[in-house]
């Protein structure tokens, strides 16, 4: 059995992470999406909704799991028995961050392959602070998000109120 790790914040989860997590599940046994509790940028949903939310998006596809980690994702990988790490790649300045990272996790485990996959053309714009961004300012992510997570985007700003900071505007709000 190949066990493939997708691992992410997935904050939040969004149309480009779902397609990345189907297209992984057709070539891999199982798929572990992974969501990574402490990273340095600042996050809108604490690890418990995210996993959450992935868990909900998630759930129509069998072999696709969703978990939380710590720590390094090679030694999740370890943890779990997996053999690849999937990634996806959006736009050309992608590729030199994820062939660093792919590097490094091959020097600290050889052992753990990295498989990235091409996002799908109609997803190329999305990411998470995109995402956030545009929930911030009130705009409509409906066709970037699933409903369950849309819901709770505006959830949370209104929970957050207009002195929030995490979400820093960039060219959205000009």
């Amino acid at each position: 059995m190949i066990r493939a790790v997708f691992p992410g914040t997935f904050d939040p989860i969004h149309h480009g992470h779902i397609d990345i997590a189907l297209r992984a599940s057709r070539i891999f046994d199982e798929v572990i999406v992974a969501v990574y509790d402490q990273p340095i940028k600042k996050l809108l949903f604490p690890p418990e909704k995210r996993i959450e939310l992935a868990k909900l998006t998630l759930q129509s596809i069998p072999n696709v799991k969703t978990m939380g980690y710590s720590g390094l994702t090679v030694d999740f990988c370890h943890q779990i028995d997996a053999q690849v790490i999937v990634r996806g790649l959006r736009v050309f300045s992608d590729f030199e961050y994820e062939f660093r990272m792919a590097l490094a996790n091959h020097r600290l485990s050889p052992d753990i392959e990295v498989v990235a996959f091409i996002t799908d053309k109609d997803h190329t714009f999305l990411s998470g602070s995109t995402v956030r961004e545009i929930a911030a300012l009130n705009g409509d992510v409906s066709s970037m998000v699933p409903e369950v997570v849309e819901k709770a985007l505006i959830a949370r700003f209104k929970e957050l109120g207009s002195d929030q900071n995490i979400v820093p505007y960039t060219s959205l709000r000009d």
